[in-house]
């Protein structure tokens, strides 16, 4: 699967971290104020059950959700030194399969002196079956 190539507006993540790395090729698709993430689901994403892992949609939405608080605030002029995750819910709403498309895509609600708060629906071939909802504290 991993010959498949992404949806227009896709690009290979590389900003990868020992974490993520083995769930590679992870695309991106960066906007103004958003980066959206998305992978074609393979086993190295599944339980023992052979379904989509919770631990990967809840990491990738936390990447996704943290780069969005940043991305956007830096669009709007202002400087930050990085974000640190203070708080992370996820909600599963249904299942995905293997050789979906699966995206994660956020949204800044707001951003204060010293949190972000975000939120991010993951959508497998365009059907919701997560959402996610962050804080950040902001390291000036």
């Amino acid at each position: 699967m991993s010959d498949l190539q992404p949806p227009k507006n896709y690009t290979l993540h590389t900003r990868v971290s020992p974490m993520t790395e083995p769930w590679s090729p992870i695309y991106r698709w960066d906007q103004t104020d958003r980066v959206y993430l998305g992978v074609y689901l393979r086993e190295e994403h599944c339980n023992s059950r052979g379904l989509v892992h919770g631990g990967f949609i809840a990491a990738l939405a936390d990447n996704c959700m943290g780069y969005t608080a940043g991305q956007a605030m830096v669009s709007e002029g202002r400087k930050i030194r990085g974000l640190v995750t203070t708080n992370l819910a996820v909600d599963y709403l249904g299942s995905a399969k293997l050789g979906q498309w699966m995206t994660w895509e956020p949204e800044l609600i707001k951003a204060t002196g010293t949190l972000a708060f975000v939120q991010a629906i993951v959508n497998a071939d365009g059907v919701a079956v997560a959402r996610a909802n962050a804080t950040f504290k902001i390291r000036d």
